[in-house]
Protein backbone atom coordinates (compact mmCIF):
# COMPACT_ATOMS: atom_id res chain seq x y z
CA UNK A 1 0.00 0.00 0.00
CA UNK A 2 1.40 3.22 -0.26
CA UNK A 3 1.30 5.90 2.27
CA UNK A 4 1.85 9.58 2.46
CA UNK A 5 3.36 10.75 5.43
CA UNK A 6 2.45 14.43 6.09
CA UNK A 7 4.56 15.76 9.43
CA UNK A 8 6.59 18.53 9.82
CA UNK A 9 8.96 17.05 12.62
CA UNK A 10 11.71 15.16 10.10
CA UNK A 11 12.62 12.95 13.18
CA UNK A 12 9.12 12.18 13.47
CA UNK A 13 8.32 11.70 9.99
CA UNK A 14 11.49 9.44 9.21
CA UNK A 15 10.81 7.08 12.53
CA UNK A 16 6.66 6.54 10.92
CA UNK A 17 8.27 5.75 7.20
CA UNK A 18 10.56 3.37 8.75
CA UNK A 19 7.49 1.96 10.73
CA UNK A 20 5.67 2.15 7.20
CA UNK A 21 8.03 -0.08 5.77
CA UNK A 22 8.66 -2.44 8.48
CA UNK A 23 5.05 -3.53 8.69
CA UNK A 24 5.38 -3.44 4.72
CA UNK A 25 3.77 -0.89 3.40
CA UNK A 26 5.53 2.30 0.95
CA UNK A 27 5.92 5.62 1.46
CA UNK A 28 4.43 7.09 -1.91
CA UNK A 29 5.61 10.51 -0.07
CA UNK A 30 6.17 13.34 2.95
CA UNK A 31 5.29 16.14 3.16
CA UNK A 32 6.16 19.07 5.92
CA UNK A 33 3.24 21.44 5.35
CA UNK A 34 -0.38 21.54 5.47
CA UNK A 35 -0.24 22.54 1.74
CA UNK A 36 2.58 20.70 0.46
CA UNK A 37 0.22 17.01 1.62
CA UNK A 38 -3.06 19.07 0.03
CA UNK A 39 -0.69 18.80 -3.30
CA UNK A 40 0.93 15.28 -2.52
CA UNK A 41 -2.04 13.35 -2.21
CA UNK A 42 -3.63 15.21 -5.32
CA UNK A 43 -0.30 14.18 -7.51
CA UNK A 44 0.66 11.04 -5.44
CA UNK A 45 -2.80 9.53 -5.29
CA UNK A 46 -2.02 7.35 -2.18
CA UNK A 47 -3.84 4.68 -0.76
CA UNK A 48 -3.41 6.26 2.90
CA UNK A 49 -2.61 9.45 4.23
CA UNK A 50 -1.06 9.39 8.04
CA UNK A 51 -1.29 13.24 8.34
CA UNK A 52 -0.13 15.32 11.37
CA UNK A 53 -2.48 18.14 13.28
CA UNK A 54 0.03 20.60 13.94
CA UNK A 55 1.13 21.70 10.36
CA UNK A 56 2.82 24.76 9.72
CA UNK A 57 0.59 26.91 7.35
CA UNK A 58 -2.66 24.63 6.76
CA UNK A 59 -3.36 22.52 9.62
CA UNK A 60 -3.92 18.67 9.20
CA UNK A 61 -7.51 18.92 9.78
CA UNK A 62 -8.41 21.46 6.99
CA UNK A 63 -5.88 19.72 5.14
CA UNK A 64 -7.83 16.99 5.56
CA UNK A 65 -11.31 18.83 4.29
CA UNK A 66 -8.92 20.01 1.51
CA UNK A 67 -7.97 16.82 0.72
CA UNK A 68 -11.38 14.19 1.15
CA UNK A 69 -13.03 17.08 -1.16
CA UNK A 70 -11.08 16.18 -4.19
CA UNK A 71 -11.11 12.44 -3.52
CA UNK A 72 -12.02 9.71 -0.93
CA UNK A 73 -8.79 8.26 0.91
CA UNK A 74 -8.56 7.17 4.43
CA UNK A 75 -7.19 9.49 6.71
CA UNK A 76 -4.94 8.74 9.86
CA UNK A 77 -4.51 11.87 12.19
CA UNK A 78 -1.18 11.51 14.28
CA UNK A 79 -0.74 14.17 17.23
CA UNK A 80 0.55 14.32 20.63
CA UNK A 81 -2.54 15.92 21.71
CA UNK A 82 -5.38 13.95 22.81
CA UNK A 83 -8.00 16.49 23.34
CA UNK A 84 -11.58 15.53 22.87
CA UNK A 85 -12.25 18.56 21.00
CA UNK A 86 -9.53 17.88 18.46
CA UNK A 87 -10.82 14.35 17.98
CA UNK A 88 -14.11 15.46 17.05
CA UNK A 89 -13.15 18.15 14.89
CA UNK A 90 -10.85 15.13 12.82
CA UNK A 91 -13.79 12.76 12.95
CA UNK A 92 -16.14 15.45 11.73
CA UNK A 93 -13.46 16.11 9.16
CA UNK A 94 -13.84 12.51 7.74
CA UNK A 95 -11.05 11.44 9.03
CA UNK A 96 -10.65 7.23 9.39
CA UNK A 97 -8.47 7.26 12.52
CA UNK A 98 -6.50 9.03 15.32
CA UNK A 99 -3.35 8.17 16.77
CA UNK A 100 -0.85 9.58 19.50
CA UNK A 101 2.44 10.07 19.28
CA UNK A 102 4.64 8.10 19.68
CA UNK A 103 3.42 5.50 17.33
CA UNK A 104 4.35 2.45 17.78
CA UNK A 105 4.61 0.16 15.16
CA UNK A 106 1.82 -2.28 16.59
CA UNK A 107 -0.41 0.93 17.10
CA UNK A 108 0.34 2.22 13.58
CA UNK A 109 -0.66 -1.26 11.90
CA UNK A 110 -4.05 -1.72 14.14
CA UNK A 111 -4.77 2.20 13.09
CA UNK A 112 -4.12 1.10 9.47
CA UNK A 113 -6.28 -1.77 9.54
CA UNK A 114 -9.30 -0.18 11.41
CA UNK A 115 -9.03 3.48 9.11
CA UNK A 116 -9.09 0.96 5.87
CA UNK A 117 -11.92 -1.08 7.26
CA UNK A 118 -14.18 1.78 8.23
CA UNK A 119 -12.86 3.15 4.74
CA UNK A 120 -14.19 0.14 2.66
CA UNK A 121 -17.29 0.20 4.59
CA UNK A 122 -17.95 3.99 4.09
CA UNK A 123 -17.32 3.97 0.13
CA UNK A 124 -19.42 0.13 0.21
CA UNK A 125 -22.74 2.06 1.75
CA UNK A 126 -22.01 5.31 -0.33
CA UNK A 127 -22.47 3.24 -3.65
CA UNK A 128 -25.31 1.30 -2.12
CA UNK A 129 -27.10 4.61 -1.11
CA UNK A 130 -26.18 6.22 -4.93
CA UNK A 131 -28.07 2.83 -6.79
CA UNK A 132 -30.91 2.94 -3.99
CA UNK A 133 -31.21 6.61 -5.23
CA UNK A 134 -30.47 5.91 -8.80
CA UNK A 135 -33.11 3.02 -8.57
CA UNK A 136 -35.93 5.35 -6.62
CA UNK A 137 -35.44 7.89 -9.87
CA UNK A 138 -35.61 5.50 -12.33
CA UNK A 139 -38.95 3.95 -10.38
CA UNK A 140 -40.36 7.91 -10.47
CA UNK A 141 -40.07 8.15 -14.42
CA UNK A 142 -41.18 4.75 -15.23
CA UNK A 143 -44.21 5.11 -12.79
CA UNK A 144 -45.19 8.56 -14.51
CA UNK A 145 -44.36 7.18 -17.85
CA UNK A 146 -46.90 4.21 -17.45
CA UNK A 147 -49.59 6.28 -16.07
CA UNK A 148 -49.05 8.45 -19.25
CA UNK A 149 -49.62 5.78 -21.51
CA UNK A 150 -52.88 4.11 -19.08
CA UNK A 151 -54.60 7.10 -19.35
CA UNK A 152 -53.81 8.22 -23.46
CA UNK A 153 -53.38 4.39 -24.69
CA UNK A 154 -56.31 3.52 -22.12
CA UNK A 155 -54.58 0.46 -21.38
CA UNK A 156 -53.69 -1.61 -18.25
CA UNK A 157 -50.60 -0.86 -16.26
CA UNK A 158 -48.92 -4.33 -16.99
CA UNK A 159 -49.90 -3.39 -21.00
CA UNK A 160 -48.13 0.33 -20.35
CA UNK A 161 -44.75 -1.56 -18.74
CA UNK A 162 -44.70 -3.94 -21.86
CA UNK A 163 -44.84 -1.19 -24.00
CA UNK A 164 -41.97 0.64 -22.32
CA UNK A 165 -40.05 -2.45 -22.14
CA UNK A 166 -40.75 -2.92 -25.99
CA UNK A 167 -39.75 0.40 -26.93
CA UNK A 168 -36.61 0.00 -25.15
CA UNK A 169 -35.36 -3.33 -26.61
CA UNK A 170 -36.30 -1.79 -30.21
CA UNK A 171 -34.74 1.14 -29.71
CA UNK A 172 -31.70 -0.28 -27.44
CA UNK A 173 -32.27 2.18 -24.80
CA UNK A 174 -32.58 1.78 -21.43
CA UNK A 175 -36.09 1.56 -19.73
CA UNK A 176 -35.50 5.40 -17.70
CA UNK A 177 -34.66 6.76 -20.89
CA UNK A 178 -38.10 5.66 -22.77
CA UNK A 179 -39.86 6.62 -19.69
CA UNK A 180 -38.67 10.05 -20.26
CA UNK A 181 -38.96 10.79 -23.18
CA UNK A 182 -42.58 9.48 -23.05
CA UNK A 183 -43.21 11.88 -19.88
CA UNK A 184 -41.61 14.95 -22.24
CA UNK A 185 -43.71 14.15 -25.21
CA UNK A 186 -46.49 14.46 -23.29
CA UNK A 187 -45.94 17.58 -21.50
CA UNK A 188 -45.34 19.05 -25.42
CA UNK A 189 -48.95 17.56 -26.39
CA UNK A 190 -50.09 19.06 -23.09
CA UNK A 191 -48.58 22.47 -24.25
CA UNK A 192 -50.03 22.12 -27.44
CA UNK A 193 -53.91 21.48 -26.35
CA UNK A 194 -53.55 24.20 -23.47
CA UNK A 195 -52.47 26.38 -26.37
CA UNK A 196 -55.60 25.17 -28.42
CA UNK A 197 -58.07 25.82 -25.81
Amino acid sequence: MKILIAEDDGLVANDLARKVHGIGHHVAGMAETGLRAVEAARTLAPDLILLDVAMPGLDGITAAREILASRPVPIIMITAHGDPDLVGQAASAGVMGYLLKPVSATALRAGIQVALARFVELQTLARQVSGLTETLEVRKVVERAKGILMKRLQVSEAEAFRRLQRRAGTERRSLRDVAQAVWEADRYFEEIESDRG
